[in-house]
């Protein structure tokens, strides 16, 4: 029985890019395995706090990160909800990194992460694509990618809802096509990833 983590971190429950598409992912990995668990953490609802120097000090030791830690090594999969605020991700999905990344106990080539499928759902109101004006403020995939897999030698994978504000603001009118047409890839895509992951995993 394979075990999906999976967090969500936009700040709204409801008309958020990024958790209409963690929830498609997960309805279709229920529909394919369905003896599989699922783990859910909503870091908006429920924030971790800020790491402070007790916690840095205790590393796996202290409750917290020991539980995070150890939550994240349980799963076979991983499902990360990370729209783009101010060019970056959500500060609560920046603590749950801070709590779960323990130098010594789970990063590096050997951590009981390796290997293990992320999938990061990186909604953005504009686009920040190769080629577009605001290409060099890409600050999620880039960070995001870097990070889990330089730290936890991960498997990360992304899908990219983008110029999810074109529908709300008047001058990006001309670009809901584009939007649309985006919003549709993003749903494709998770449906087929999580099929793919679940029947990888349920072998």
């Amino acid at each position: 029985m394979a075990t999906l983590l999976h967090l969500d971190s936009a700040v709204f429950p409801q008309g958020s890019a990024s958790r209409e598409v963690t929830a498609a992912f997960v309805q279709t990995w229920r529909e394919q395995h369905p003896d599989g668990q699922v783990v859910y953490r909503d870091l908006a609802a429920e924030p971790l706090p800020h790491l402070n120097a007790a916690a840095v000090a205790a590393g796996v030791e202290h409750p917290l990160r020991g539980a995070l830690a150890a939550e994240l090594a349980a799963a076979d999969a991983v499902l990360i909800g990370a729209p783009m605020y101010n060019f970056t991700i959500p500060s609560t999905l920046k603590a749950w990194l801070d709590h779960v990344i323990i130098v010594g106990h789970n990063v590096g080539p050997d951590s009981p992460v390796a290997g293990t499928p992320i999938t990061v759902v990186a909604s953005r109101g504009g686009s920040y694509a190769p080629g577009t004006p605001r290409e060099d403020a890409e600050f999620v995939q880039n960070y995001l990618a870097k990070l889990l897999t330089s730290m936890f030698a991960a498997e990360v994978d992304f899908i990219v809802p983008e110029l999810t504000l074109a529908r709300t603001k008047p001058e990006m009118a001309e670009l809901i096509p584009l939007a649309d047409t985006s919003r549709a890839k993003a749903f494709s895509e998770a449906a087929e990833k999580a099929k793919t992951l679940a029947s990888r995993l349920a072998a």
